[in-house]
């Protein structure tokens, strides 16, 4: 079953997601962490069905390797979009997931751009967005501006669409600041949310608002880029979703759908 909106076999057009933790949809042991991928059904009329197969600890390598890519390369369909998200996890250093940003990241990605062309469907490439890492001194480092500039590259060079939420992220986190930039990322204290009875801080998964923000360009970008006709999208402007607009798939159904987005191992990144 591919519906993740409920637009079903009725859709006119589908948008495949191909990315990791940033766009991941969550379940709910994990809320209030969000990915963009999660709430860019709200920006959408019920004709677009959003397919969200982006995995949470995937990068480009580990998604192509195991499977995920060729899942969305089955059922993708002629006049379908892919977006295209890697980036944090590529960074890491763990050699079994990490690729060089001006190496084996690029060539990853032309694996997708050209899996999905192959199908006749729109590859669309979408950089990360940026951590929450103010230094003492209230600066943001840039620790994933090589994977944006990577991505960047390759769209020009294989003319595919490119939404730079990488350093739309920074533009936002530098006008917010530190503690403006902290609303939109997961920071909780002792028993302020129940998941996390001792509280967690991390700066790189984002709350709904931020998740939000992120999806609200990135349909806005499709938009303006003239990717997409203006009359699939809806609410680009909206400011005021209420809290019960953005949900989380339970924890079996959640595992469920994750593992059967494969053609490899299910339950490997």
């Amino acid at each position: 079953m591919l519906h993740d909106n409920g637009a079903g076999a009725e859709a006119a057009c589908r948008i495949f997601i191909a990315g990791d933790s940033t766009s991941v949809a969550r379940e709910m042991s994990r809320a209030p962490m969000t990915g963009w991928g999660q709430v860019l059904p709200l920006f959408f009329d019920r004709r677009i069905e959003v397919v969200n197969c982006a995995r949470a600890g995937a990068s480009s390598r580990t998604f192509s390797e195991r499977g995920r890519l060729d899942w969305i390369l089955r059922n993708i369909r002629p006049g379908d979009y892919m977006l295209i998200s890697f980036g944090i996890n590529d960074a890491k250093p763990e050699k079994w997931l990490r690729t060089e940003a001006f190496g084996d990241f690029r060539t990853y990605l032309r694996h997708f751009v050209d899996g999905a062309r192959s199908r006749n469907a729109h590859p669309v490439l979408v950089s990360t967005h940026e951590r929450n890492t103010h230094d003492a001194h209230g600066n943001l480092s840039r620790e994933h501006v090589e994977y944006a500039m990577a991505m960047s590259d390759v769209a020009v060079e294989t003319s595919t669409p490119y939404i730079d939420l990488y350093h739309q992220s920074l533009s936002w986190w530098s006008e917010l600041g530190d503690e403006g930039t902290r609303s939109f990322f997961i920071h909780l204290g002792p028993g302020e949310h129940p998941n996390y009875p001792e509280g967690f801080d991390d700066p790189g998964h984002l709350v709904p608002a931020g998740a939000i923000a992120c999806a609200r360009f990135v349909a806005y970008s499709l938009v303006a880029q003239q990717i997409i006709p203006a009359n699939w999208t809806v609410d680009l402007d909206r400011q005021d979703f209420p809290p019960s607009a953005v949900t989380w798939l339970d924890d079996e159904a959640h595992a469920a759908l994750t593992h059967s987005r494969t053609s490899g191992a299910g339950a490997e990144l």
